[in-house]
């Protein structure tokens, strides 16, 4: 059977979020399409292929991501369709903020948020002028958009006037390995990364846009009353981050805050677990999986009141301006010293992130693949068979 291609570049060059999102979507799709499921990626010669991936039919492409981002881009402008790339395929889902121009090929098309769009500045200038300049291109040329997050699905309506009926929400998931580690797990993470007794935790990239920063400045704050708490900082360095550590120099507490560096998957449910309490302070998510990991581990989180941190957190997590670091201060004080916050807080972090399976994920997203080939036959029927120009059906044209 001709099978359908998903995406998966930024799972195999581990690009945070949304290498999350590809991986384990393919992880859930895989039961539900036996025998009908591929996978592309580009810069083939550094991939990193691990389990499901390494087993499944793969279109590799040699090009690395920025010669690739000027192909796709040219052969856009050009009109140049790209689907003898691709290969013989039913459909393509780009997960990667990256579509290619098809003459035949009906695509779906995951966009995770608008950052480049809203917070310019925390992008770096190519990437930047990069997703303004194609962005509207993606969204008018594919066949359906699934957005992570309410929020995620306003901005594109706002920002694009996407249709609202070629835009649906399907959001992330948890992976079942996220859940309260046992004591010896957390006693082992504790002495690999030698962890602070009691510390407050970050999990995500190092960049402008995560604010760390306020984070910095609250934990100044609190060290005046605890002395001996510590931050961890797990993640590895993007962008752009001058200004963070600047912050940190100015703050004084170079050498008081842990940074962990790139954590790996096996490790991150006992480091969520020995945490206190987790800190999110985001200027902006599409989404938000750590605070959700966090609470899948039984850890109470305080995240930012902004984007979709509140759709997705609920009422499990407190909820603090991004800019205030003195709130920030008082909402994790709170916290380490109201046990009974904390209990009720874990309880509902619990619940909350149990609502969120990448099996429910996969089978909506396989939904919309069929509505979107469902769709296709019939307008073939009507026209006799024909190629689709920039959401219009015409013979001979070029996507």
């Amino acid at each position: 059977m001709t099978p359908i291609v998903v995406d998966v570049s930024p799972a195999v060059h581990h690009r945070a979020g949304l290498g999350r999102y590809a991986a384990e979507l393919v992880k859930a799709l895989a039961p539900l399409l036996p025998g009908d499921l591929a996978i592309f990626y580009h810069d083939a010669g550094r991939a990193d292929l691990f389990p499901p991936l390494d087993v499944l039919p793969a279109r590799p492409c040699p090009l690395p991501a920025k010669p690739w981002r000027l192909r796709v881009m040219l052969a856009d402008f050009f009109h140049r369709p790209m689907d003898a790339l691709i290969g013989p395929a039913r459909l393509f889902h780009a997960t990667d903020h990256l579509l290619p121009p098809f003459r035949a090929l009906p695509a779906v098309f995951t966009l995770h948020d608008l950052i480049f769009r809203l917070y310019p500045e925390t992008h770096m200038p190519l990437n930047r002028w990069f997703l303004t300049l194609m962005m509207p291109r993606f969204l008018r040329r594919a066949d359906a958009i699934i957005a992570v997050s309410e929020c995620t699905r306003r901005d594109a309506i706002r920002w694009y006037r996407v249709p609202e009926d070629r835009i649906m929400v399907i959001y992330e998931g948890v992976d079942p390995r996220f859940r309260p580690a046992p004591p010896e797990a957390i006693a082992a993470v504790r002495a690999r990364y030698d962890l602070p007794d009691r510390f407050i935790l970050y999990v995500g990239t190092i960049e402008p846009r995560k604010n760390l920063p306020t984070l910095f400045a609250a934990y100044r704050i609190m060290l005046e009353r605890w002395p001996d708490l510590g931050l961890v900082v797990g993640g590895k360095r993007g962008w752009l981050t001058r200004g963070t550590f600047r912050a940190l120099r100015d703050l004084g507490l170079e050498g008081r805050v842990r940074f962990l560096g790139y954590v790996p998957d096996e490790d991150l449910p006992a480091l969520y677990s020995a945490a206190a309490v987790f800190a999110f302070p985001s200027l902006y998510e599409g989404f938000g999986l750590p605070p959700l990991e966090a609470m899948a581990c039984g850890t109470p989180v305080v995240v930012s009141d902004a984007s979709s941190l509140p759709e997705i957190v609920g009422e499990a997590g407190l909820r603090v301006p991004p800019d205030r670091p003195d709130d920030w201060a008082a909402a994790l004080a709170t916290v380490l010293s109201d046990a009974t916050l904390r209990a009720r807080l874990r309880e509902r972090g619990l619940q909350q992130a149990a609502r969120f399976r990448w099996a429910e994920a996969a089978e909506r997203t396989v939904e919309v693949y069929e509505r979107v080939l469902r769709s296709r036959r019939t307008v073939e029927a009507l026209h006799g068979g024909g190629a689709r120009v920039h959401g219009q059906w015409a013979q001979g044209g070029s996507r």
